[in-house]
């Protein structure tokens, strides 16, 4: 692979028509019990603008939308450029199956879009799975420059293309001082650090005793271990567990809430934050991965070393209490969301197509 893609894989098309575009990754469809991924956002976004875009999988099952996958990509022989999603570990197999299926189509280009605070850790764990995928593809690309540094050294020029948000879906409230009502919007999982998020209502409502906290988001195995903490913790009446936020109960959240808490562990550039940030909401976040490379402390958030509960409390209690830095952060939470917008990132994945490697 050169420094931009695969060596020897031709020019592009001589035709100045648009690509036929295949995004390859978990998409929502039509359901509303879980938010549409960052691909199937984006491929929304690209057939609003007029191109042909094919999609896989929305299937529910892990093995059919896997099979799903790679049958789609066998049967999209119309697709010109296939953007297949990366993440780590065991969801890594479908870039890995996806960009061999593809390398065998003539005149298909392979982008893969890097995703996920893990990624760096199982690359370092797997390198040479890694570069084999890596490899194949005609360009690569990653959200923003934490994913990119990640792979400092590795050889390749990585582009960035951020993360877009539907941003028009997210109404903008005016925030003159914060509410004591907290919200927290991730899966139940071990990476989103559910548990942490209820020790720091705790630590709060020692100073602010009308502090509350809707906590939404589906299972992945700690929402028992989280309802066990909050009745552990005094919080049963003070903590509401409204399983996955679909876009009305998500407005309702951002609408009641001013504060919106990011306890991840592990992350990349999480869109919940940018989207509570649209809203006018200031997160409150763990410095871990690719927060403090997606947000600024006193600008746009707080940030607190990660997993100090004491510290996050801190922060949020000084927001509650000083209205003056909490409406100039809210300010600028709304300011760093504008540049997730699609007008904005739309001129970047154009620039991507265009780029040598592609050839579009």
């Amino acid at each position: 692979m050169t420094e931009s893609g695969r060596a020897g894989r031709g020019s592009g098309p001589a035709s100045s028509a648009r690509p036929v575009l295949g995004f390859l990754g978990i998409h929502a469809g039509h359901r509303t019990d879980r938010p549409a991924s960052q691909d199937e956002t984006v491929a929304d976004l690209f057939e609003a603008d007029g191109f042909v875009v094919r999609r896989a999988s929305s299937c529910r099952n892990r093995l059919l939308r896997t099979l799903d996958q790679l049958v789609s990509v066998l049967r999209w022989r119309d697709v010109d450029v296939v953007v297949i999603a990366v993440f780590s570990w065991r969801s890594f197999w479908i870039a890995d199956f996806a960009s061999a299926i593809s390398r065998r189509i003539p005149r298909r280009k392979v982008v893969l879009f890097l995703h996920g605070g893990e990624l760096p850790v199982f690359a370092d764990a797997h390198p040479r799975r890694v570069r084999r995928v890596f490899d194949r593809a005609d360009r690569v690309l990653a959200p923003s420059r934490f994913l990119r540094d990640a792979f400092d050294g590795w050889g390749y020029d990585i582009g960035i293309v951020p993360n877009v948000i539907a941003f028009e879906q997210h109404q903008y409230l005016a925030r003159t001082e914060a509410r004591p009502h907290l919200l927290w919007m991730r899966a139940f999982h071990r990476n989103y650090g559910p548990v942490m998020a209820l020790e720091v209502l705790a630590r709060v409502r020692e100073r602010v005793p009308a502090a509350t906290m809707t906590m939404g988001g589906v299972d992945h195995g700690m929402l028992g271990e989280a309802k066990r903490a909050a009745a552990r913790l005094g919080l049963e009446q003070a903590v509401e567990f409204p399983g996955y936020l679909d876009g009305p109960a998500r407005a309702e959240a951002f609408a009641r809430s001013d504060l919106f808490l990011n306890t991840n562990i592990v992350d990349n550039t999480p869109v919940s934050v940018i989207e509570a940030a649209a809203c006018g909401l200031v997160p409150v976040a763990n410095r871990i991965g690719g927060v403090p490379v997606l947000l600024t402390d006193d600008v746009d958030s707080r940030l607190v070393d990660a997993g100090d509960v004491d510290a996050m409390a801190d922060a949020i209690v000084s927001l509650i209490e000083d209205p003056e830095t909490f409406a100039r952060l809210s300010l600028g939470a709304r300011a760093l969301a504008m540049s997730y917008r699609w007008q904005e990132v739309r001129g970047r994945w154009l620039e991507e197509l265009a780029h040598p490697a592609i050839g579009w």
